[in-house]
């Protein structure tokens, strides 16, 4: 499962310009990929634009799943409906539906960056949602309600209370609406400005170009996200794992 990206790692340290070339050690992709302005300011950008909308949709999610998991039986069965759909359904689809409610119908550029954010959100949020609903389930809900009986506002509950127990969920949810962002392809093709490119919608049109240099430097750029998904893959797991043992 991983040889294609360890590939593509060896490769990014070579001067070869396809695969199956083998060519001498060399620098030169990181170089270039960290000295090309077009390819920094869309590093920049994408970036920028993971930690916005993951924000705005671990918000979203967490105040939906901890609403929704004190409120009636029916609405927490409409809410987990509702909620599978942009989880369930196609990239494609959702990426086009948002283009034609938020640019065509409700006419909101997509110079603005509205649209992007938006639809980066509507990705994100049901898996934030379903991230933080297990813990919301393993809590003791009597700790809620015994602030509550002590005199604590509902506020001062929430924050000092329910979060801690459930902060575990809403930092797994953020990480995966990160990688959602980083990842998403077709939402961002139908709501992103003309001018705006992300690393997937960067990647697929510089492999469709003629320039060298840059589709290696890519090499070099999908060995750096790779190690930094593992290093963050591997750094939750032991946190998870020294958590889970005190508790014992």
């Amino acid at each position: 499962m991983y040889a294609p990206i360890l590939i593509l790692g060896v490769y990014s340290f070579t001067d070869a310009t396809t695969i199956g070339q083998f060519g001498s050690f060399s620098f030169a992709n990181y170089v270039t990929l960290f000295t090309t302005e077009s390819l920094r300011n869309m590093i920049i950008g994408t970036l920028l634009l993971a930690i916005i909308s993951s924000i705005l949709a671990t918000i979203l999610g967490t105040a939906g799943a901890i609403g929704t998991f004190y409120s009636k039986k029916r609405v927490q069965a409409a809410v987990s409906v509702v909620n599978q759909v942009p989880v369930v359904n196609a990239d494609v689809v959702t990426g086009f539906s948002l283009c034609i409610l938020l640019v065509v119908v409700l006419g909101i550029s997509k110079d603005t960056y509205i649209p992007l954010v938006i639809g980066h959100v509507t990705l994100s949020a049901p898996f934030v949602y379903l991230s933080v609903v297990p813990k919301l389930k393993q809590m003791d809900p009597s700790l809620y309600e015994a602030a509550l009986d002590l005199g604590a506002s509902p506020a001062v509950a929430l924050r000092k209370i329910i979060i801690p127990q459930i902060f575990s969920g809403i930092v797994s949810g953020f990480a995966m609406a990160i990688t959602l962002s980083l990842d998403d392809y077709f939402i961002a093709t139908y709501t992103k400005p003309a001018t705006f490119d992300t690393i997937s919608t960067y990647v697929v049109n510089a492999t469709r170009g003629s320039q060298t240099e840059i589709k290696t430097a890519l090499w070099a750029l999908s060995t750096v996200i790779f190690i930094i998904v593992l290093c963050i893959a591997i750094g939750m797991n032991v946190s998870a794992a020294r958590t889970a043992k005190k508790e014992r």
